[in-house]
This record gives structure tokens, C-alpha cells and sequence, in this order.
């Protein structure tokens, strides 16, 4: 039977305030918490530090693209601030990929690919020229990363099963797009639910609206991690 997938919440917010009333309110029900885009540009790192103090972990989200050098000192700079996890875009490349797994290694930090977006459709990737179906460019790319030393991936809950019987049970598999049932989707596309993610072996769910827009967010926690 397979472990339940842990729960990270997407602290999508704009302030620290914000941010840390979240983390205080659902800590330790919720012990690692997603900093992104929006809340990293408009706080700093300041506020990784910040939430672990309180003692939850943090999972970097900021989808380091860039060339080979670049992505590896970043990756430094978030082993500094003693991450649990950080992304790269896959596509960044086996070079880059490789570097971010040298910059790791050692480390208790995990890095983790992105591989396709779950806000992507699959007709996008044949208007890019990719000639793989969406599901095996996820697998490609699944094993470009673990090839090249990452600890895992970002991909939705349709590919987990798949990437888990062909890498094991020791690569993680981390997939945004929980939505539990009745929740609309939002911008995402390819979406599953906490059970859905359970069965295909995701080690990790990442959830933000439905629980930061619930009326009752701590029992909308309780729903999904004991669901």
C-alpha cells in the first residue's frame, strides 16, 4: 500500500503577514510550505527563514531556467537557506541539470524538475514542433533529469503512475493540481484529486486555492490529508 503523499501548501500570498498567519494557522498539520514566485519576489528570502523558524520546511518553487552557471549558483544560494526542495525547469537542458545535481550533492536539499506545466494542453507542445505525445515527453524528460542526478520531478498526477514503474520507488514525484472533488479547476488543466494522486505513488501534493479560499481551511486540510 502506498504511503499517502505529503501535503505542501502554496502560500500564493503577497506579504509576509500574509504568508505567516497561513503558516501559524496550519502548522504543523501542514509541516512544508510552498514558497513561489508571487511570494518570494515580493518578500526575499527573508521569508524562508522566517517560516522555518516556526519549524515547518520550505519547498523553493522558482523554476530556475537559465544557462548552466547561473542555475548552479542559485542553487547555492538555496542550499544557504536550508530548502527542502527546489525546482528547475527540465528543459534547462542535461549541462544545467547536471550542475544543479554537482551544486547538491551532500546536501539534505532535494532538487526536483519541472517537466511539462500542468497548465499546459497537449496540442501546445505540437505547436512548439515536439512530436511526442505529452505523456512520453514528460517521461523523457523524467529521465533526462534522474540521468543527470536530480532527486525527481514536477509533473501531474496522469504521468506519476507511469514515471513511477519506470524510475522506482526512490525518485520523487511531486505533482501541483490537487483539486479535491467539487473544487473547480482554475487555470489548471490537467488536474487529480488526493486520491488519484495516492494511487499513481505521488510522494508530494501541492494545493493552494482550495484550502487558502476554504471558509474552513484547517478542516479543508483535515479533508484532504485524511481523505
Amino acid at each position: 500500500m502506498n504511503q499517502k503523499p505529503k501535503l505542501i501548501l502554496a502560500l500564493d500570498v503577497d506579504s509576509h503577514k500574509k504568508a505567516l498567519r497561513w503558516v501559524n494557522l496550519l502548522y504543523p498539520e501542514v509541516k512544508i510550505f510552498k514558497v513561489g514566485l508571487e511570494l518570494y519576489t515580493a518578500c526575499g528570502p527573508k521569508i524562508i527563514k522566517e517560516i522555518r523558524k516556526i519549524g515547518a520546511e520550505v519547498f523553493l518553487d522558482l523554476k530556475f531556467n537559465d544557462i548552466p552557471n547561473t542555475m548552479a549558483n542559485a542553487a547555492r544560494e538555496a542550499l544557504k537557506h536550508k530548502v527542502a526542495m527546489f525546482t528547475v525547469h527540465a528543459l534547462s537542458g542535461p549541462a544545467a541539470l547536471k550542475e544543479i545535481a554537482r551544486a547538491c550533492r551532500g546536501s539534505n536539499t532535494k532538487a526536483l524538475a519541472v517537466t511539462v506545466l500542468t497548465s499546459i494542453c497537449p496540442h501546445f507542445l505540437k505547436d512548439l514542433g515536439i512530436s511526442r505525445e505529452l505523456p512520453q515527453e514528460v517521461l523523457y524528460l523524467a529521465r533526462m533529469a534522474k540521468r543527470c542526478g536530480l532527486d525527481g520531478v514536477v509533473c501531474s498526477v496522469q504521468e506519476a503512475k507511469m514515471i513511477r514503474k519506470q524510475m522506482g520507488k526512490n525518485f520523487i514525484i511531486l505533482s501541483p493540481g490537487i483539486r479535491p472533488e467539487g473544487i473547480t479547476k482554475g487555470d489548471q488543466k490537467r488536474i487529480a484529486t488526493p486520491d488519484e494522486a495516492n494511487k499513481a505513488g505521488v510522494n508530494f501534493i501541492v494545493v493552494g486555492r482550495p484550502i487558502l479560499e476554504a471558509k474552513n481551511p484547517v478542516q479543508a486540510v483535515e479533508q484532504i490529508t485524511q481523505g
